[in-house]
């Protein structure tokens, strides 16, 4: 694997992101998040501290790794562990049989399309909504907490927080890392059949005038407001965070008329689809779109028929994380399954799982030792140049507009 591939982001390009993102929380109002890097720690970052290892060690081989270099406790805890999270989004051995046999927890998975539903899903509940482990991502933390949504963690149950590497921790959102952990970060693009579309594609201009012409009727969107407004606005080059009102409007006309009527699916985890033959175009997170290449040969067909664009002249930038919901019915059992995916090959076993950067400390030394033949790295580790095209999302006035262009959107699909 070439080591420039596992390339997080120019030191430079980390640091204007995280000066960013701190200038403008002084100005931000009241329970509305920031403009937040997925990438950019700040300067207060956490040091590189390493905890001796437990006597108690997680599943997998250790051959090659420093004993002392990683904490590797492990918390046992009982009951049932409920998670609402994103689709598809972790190892099934690691919420189902590896949890069992390891902390003694029995999962419950639950699953939401979009940080609005997670949040509307919390408010509505009122502290009774009986998960124990939600997956925020990062932008929208601060108004979770302003809204009450999240707990406070308990840091002394998770010891193998110190196999983070700093620019994970300290994160605008959170930056005394008290509510939330990382779990990993990503961006997004396309996929396309290239026995259906023979043209080449490179760019976002290319997805949506393809999606017009030789795909319509079978494209899948991501169903989320901002995730979906975002091609457009990089298409016209700006920034998918505009608040200008032409910007807007011109948005609306071009996705809801021109873009609507063409889409077939608003489907966030489109990989088992696509390997069903449903789409010929689908905008898809890296994790899931990575997924797709391996159903497709699951499913019988040809996954060199399919060609994967990290699109120009911009795409996205997030960074998932864990969090306790106010309420959590078990949050001790919540604390030991977060810990435990702390620890180092279980982290590596759920990379190579889901296709999404976790975080850990000491990467490129993981990966040699422990994914050694790890499938399209480059869907997961991307050059300095690639990240410095990625736009984080801010939590601006235009996000209720987007939500209503992206319901207009469904409406005129017929979705």
């Amino acid at each position: 694997m070439d080591k420039e591939i596992r390339i997080l982001a120019p030191e430079s390009f980390r640091e204007n992101l995280s000066r960013r993102a701190f200038l403008k929380a002084g100005t931000a109002a009241a329970g509305m998040a920031v403009v937040l890097a997925a990438c950019g720690g700040s300067d207060d970052s956490s040091s590189d501290t390493t905890a001796a290892a437990s006597d108690t060690t997680a599943a997998g081989s250790t051959d090659g790794l420093a004993s002392g270099e990683w904490s590797r406790v492990i918390n046992k805890s009982s009951g049932t562990l409920a998670m609402y999270t994103w689709g598809d989004y972790n190892d099934p051995e690691l919420v189902g049989a590896l949890a069992d046999s390891e902390l003694g927890v029995s999962m419950k998975v639950d699953y939401y399309a979009s940080n609005e539903d997670l949040i509307t899903k919390l408010s509505a509940s009122n502290g009774q909504s009986g998960f124990d482990i939600v997956v925020p991502t990062g932008p929208y933390v601060p108004q979770m907490i302003e809204k009450g949504l999240l707990q406070k963690l308990d840091k002394t149950l998770l010891p193998n927080f110190v196999n983070l590497d700093t620019p994970y921790v300290s994160q605008p959102w959170d930056p005394n890392d008290e509510y939330v952990v990382c779990k990993d970060w990503g961006s997004a693009g396309f996929l396309y059949d290239t026995t259906k579309i023979t043209r080449d594609l490179a760019t976002w201009a290319d997805c949506l005038d393809a999606a017009k012409n030789e795909a319509s009727g079978n494209v899948a969107v991501i169903d989320a407001a901002w995730d979906f407004c975002g091609p457009y606005f990089w298409s016209e080059g700006k920034s998918a965070n505009t608040t200008d009102a032409a910007d807007l409007d011109a948005a609306e006309k071009f996705l809801v008329d021109e873009l609507g009527p063409h889409i077939k699916a608003f489907d966030s985890y489109p990989s088992t689809k696509i390997a069903e033959g449903a789409y010929s175009l689908a905008v898809a997170w890296t994790g899931d779109a990575r997924q797709a290449f391996s159903r497709i040969k699951d499913a019988g067909g040809n996954p060199e028929d399919w060609k994967w664009v990290l699109p120009g002249p911009k795409t996205q930038i997030f960074m998932d994380t864990y969090a306790i919901p106010t309420g959590a019915p078990n949050p001790e059992a919540a604390h030991a399954w977060i810990n435990w995916n702390l620890i180092p090959e279980i982290s590596i076993k759920d990379l190579s799982y889901h296709g999404y950067h976790t975080g850990m400390k000491n990467m490129d030394q993981l990966l040699s030792e422990l994914a050694p033949t790890l499938e399209k790295p480059d869907m997961i580790f991307f050059s300095n140049e690639q990240v410095a095209t990625m736009e984080p999302q801010e939590m601006n006035e235009a996000l209720d507009r987007l939500v209503d262009i992206l319901n207009k959107t469904k409406a005129k699909a017929g979705a």
